[in-house]
């Protein structure tokens, strides 16, 4: 079991730069895939990055592609995500999550491949 704690999310105007941390208590194996999702109100949770622990692999969704770095901190047991060049449709709950199977390029961008989830932190874009 992974607990995780997202932190980073506020109110930014559209243009900004964002940066938001994912803290995991327990274990993290290098076969593990983090991952960051994202819900707009009255739209489902989507697919935005993922790493591999061990390898530090990253994946994105093509919409944030070139806007948005996942990386993580082995010694601090912590992912980040950044985000530039903010846009008002990047607004949204982000959520962190982790998946303890070994995943496939295709299914680490799917929700229901990851068994552990933050609470989330909420992303404001201001225009």
């Amino acid at each position: 079991q992974v607990q995780l704690v997202e932190s980073g999310g506020g109110l930014v105007q559209a243009g900004g730069s964002l940066s938001l941390s994912c803290a995991a208590s327990g274990r993290i194996n290098y076969w593990y895939t983090m991952g960051w999702f994202r819900q707009a109100p009255g739209e489902e949770r989507v697919f935005v990055a993922a790493i591999v622990w061990g390898t530090g692999s990253t994946y994105y969704a093509d919409s944030v592609k070139g806007r948005f770095t996942i990386s993580r901190d082995i010694a601090k047991n912590t992912v980040y995500l950044r985000i530039n060049s903010l846009k008002p449709e990047d607004a949204a709950v982000y959520y962190c999550s982790a998946a303890t199977r070994i995943l496939g390029t295709t299914r680490m961008r799917m929700r229901d491949a990851y068994d552990n989830w933050g609470q989330g932190t909420q992303v404001t874009v201001s225009s």
